[in-house]
């Protein structure tokens, strides 16, 4: 897996967390607080800005989420979380890009992440190549990818995952996301079961590949090796293609943590 933005030789990373989170699940945020930091003293500024944005849509994340969340963030060292909320339906405006060291996209309804992220996406992709480090918690993970899965639990009518994992869709759906990785992402593998989403998906020749993160994991994708740090595993999905260029199925391995 690759980052896709363009970097000029900038260095780059982009963190991809499976969701889960508490108080004590700091683990997965140290590096990402850490860049932060990193490109807050290029411009001489001591206490890093991250923008944290979250999508409310049907009381989903909940408000326990969206004020425990940043204050987790703050606890893993010196930061200031800027929280930028919308309701479903909403869109951001460019004005949360606004003067800050590293841009956090939460989690919740990952189709209503979309829709408020996208009106901003060309924005977001001179930031990332400028450096501006980018964590993707859940939906925020799944709509960093290339050709993002949006939800649902079915292909051509079959089911492949576990109907609660769908984000109220029902045939699998994709889109062209932030395009921040080349890979398709998926998230909650372990515990909601979406690993055989994008299992299927890759089999049918909807994506060409991916991964699926567990909770309380974080995936680093920057210009060296991949970095697995957290209590999970991150899994990847590559199709298995014969001489004439057809899928003939799919491999599944993990990369290990660090």
């Amino acid at each position: 897996m690759e980052r896709s933005a363009p970097g000029d030789g900038v260095h780059v990373s982009i963190h991809l967390v499976g969701g889960g989170w508490s108080a004590e699940s700091t683990e997965v945020y140290e590096l990402f607080v850490a860049e932060a930091a990193t490109r807050a003293a290029r411009v001489g500024r001591d206490v890093p800005r991250i923008a944290v944005l979250i999508v409310v849509e049907d009381d989903v994340p909940s408000e326990e989420f969206r004020t425990g969340y940043p204050a987790m963030l703050a606890s893993v060292g010196p930061c200031e979380p800027l929280v930028h909320e919308v309701d479903g339906g909403e869109a951001f405006d460019t004005v949360v890009l606004s003067d800050i060291d590293a841009l956090l996209v939460a989690g919740g309804m990952t189709p209503a992440y979309f829709d408020a992220v996208m009106p901003i996406v060309d924005q977001v992709r001179l930031l990332v190549a400028d450096g501006l480090p980018y964590l993707g918690f859940s939906a925020g993970a799944m709509i960093a990818a290339d050709t993002a899965i949006l939800g649902g639990y079915m292909i051509g009518g079959v089911e492949v995952c576990p109907a609660d994992a769908a984000e109220d869709l029902d045939e699998v759906t994709l889109v062209q996301g932030l395009g921040l990785v080349d890979l398709a992402i998926d998230v909650h593998a372990a515990q909601w079961g979406t690993l055989t989403r994008l299992i299927a998906a890759t089999e049918a020749g909807m994506v060409t590949g991916g991964v699926a993160i567990d909770e309380n994991t974080v995936l680093v994708v920057g210009e060296g090796a991949l970095a697995v740090i957290g209590s999970g595993s991150v899994w990847r999905v590559e199709p298995q293609i014969d001489d004439d260029g057809e899928i003939t199925g799919v491999s599944v391995g993990t990369i290990g943590v660090d």
